[in-house]
């Protein structure tokens, strides 16, 4: 299959174009610049220069393609509220590229936010927040309704791998440094679902090939772990101390980060592994920290 990938040259991209490609699948990236362009040509992929808020380049890169897979998203959150926009607005023209073919069309959400406080299961569908108004999933159903096999992954708050620089571990690890204690909220009882990497990578191409229109798969290789848990790990890569913080001193020592601190997301994968047959086989994430792979 000739894939489109948008968000080729990202963290969680590179390994779903690897994982195409040594499934013999063929892949067209978009990229931005020329060190992207430059990357997806040494990986083995066919390069479309453009962006998320090109248009033009989504609807080349659809119409060229057998399949669609949007990893990609503007990472901006000083405009989220725009971003967002540009990520419905990307989904909507490659649905309309796509548009009575029933090829498939993967795009990316998370879990965080699905059913704070209580196990998030792929049949759960979140009512719509202000404080989040990212639209990807409203825009998969929508293309759907359109002959599209258009799908939905859920990542974790964190995947997490080699290279990653800009996840929610990194988050922490910075805000740790600065603070000089690694720290938590409250009993640090509260849970996130985590995945590796190159897990996700694998479960978006089981997701490609077997997409069914308006399902929710699920990125959780694990359903939660205690946030306490990863500040300590963190701890003690940093040799910082470890310390709870009371829930009214969050946001001045997590900032804008302080809701992820707190957030209780704990999520099944169950389903998303019985109908692709998806069995997570990499580290887990406090794995990954004790290794060293963040602080090495």
């Amino acid at each position: 299959m000739r894939v489109f990938v948008t968000g080729a040259t990202g963290f969680i991209g590179t390994a779903i174009v690897q994982e195409l490609l040594s499934a013999g699948h063929q892949v067209l990236g978009l990229a931005r610049s020329d060190a992207s362009a430059q990357k997806l040509a040494a990986a083995g992929a066919e390069v479309l220069r453009g962006d998320l808020e090109d248009l033009e380049s989504l609807k080349k890169g659809a119409a060229a393609s057998e399949g669609v897979i949007h990893a990609g998203f503007i990472h901006d959150f000083t405009r989220l509220k725009e971003v967002c926009a540009a990520d419905e607005k990307a989904i909507e023209t490659i649905g309309q590229v796509l548009a009575g073919s029933n090829r498939p069309l993967i795009v990316t959400s998370g879990t965080a936010l699905v059913s704070p406080g209580k196990l998030a299961t792929e049949d759960v569908i979140p009512a719509v927040n202000p404080a989040w108004p990212r639209a990807s999933e409203r825009a998969a159903d929508a293309v759907a309704a359109h002959g599209v096999r258009a799908a939905t992954i859920r990542l974790s708050p964190s995947v997490h791998g080699n290279e990653d620089k800009h996840g929610f571990v990194p988050i922490l690890i910075n805000i740790a440094r600065e603070k000089g204690f690694s720290a938590y909220i409250g009993e640090g009882e509260n849970r996130w679902n985590a995945v590796h990497r190159l897990d996700a990578a694998h479960l978006f191409r089981l997701a490609l090939e077997n997409a069914e229109p308006h399902a929710r798969y699920h990125g959780s290789a694990e359903e939660g772990i205690p946030v306490r848990f990863i500040a300590e790990a963190i701890g003690k890569q940093l040799n910082l101390p470890v310390k709870s913080i009371a829930p009214e001193t969050a946001p001045e020592h997590f900032g804008w980060f302080a809701h992820m601190a707190a957030v209780d997301c704990p999520a099944s994968s169950q389903w998303t592994q019985e109908h692709l047959n998806w069995r997570p086989t990499h580290a887990a994430l406090l794995a990954d920290i004790e290794n060293g792979i963040y602080t090495g």
